[in-house]
């Protein structure tokens, strides 16, 4: 169940990176990041702490909790 979470979770930040057109390295970048560690979010392989999906959501310009939209679907 929490693979799954990380997995969904992962393709929503895949998503509005993508809606941004910015690859994995822009995203990297703008967020302080490696890019590694940006792949393994959102391909669901981490469990990402609280503190990094903070930095994740300011870098993307959304809410923490948009973050958290639509994964219950």
């Amino acid at each position: 169940m929490a693979e799954n979470l990380r997995r969904r979770f992962g393709k929503r930040i895949r998503y509005l990176r993508e809606k941004r057109k910015w690859t994995q390295d822009e995203f990297a970048d703008v967020s302080g990041f490696h890019r590694a560690y940006i792949g393994t979010v959102e391909r669901g392989e981490t469990n990402v702490t609280l503190k990094n999906i903070e930095i994740i959501a300011k870098a993307l310009g959304v809410k923490f909790v948009d973050l958290f939209r639509g994964l219950d679907d």
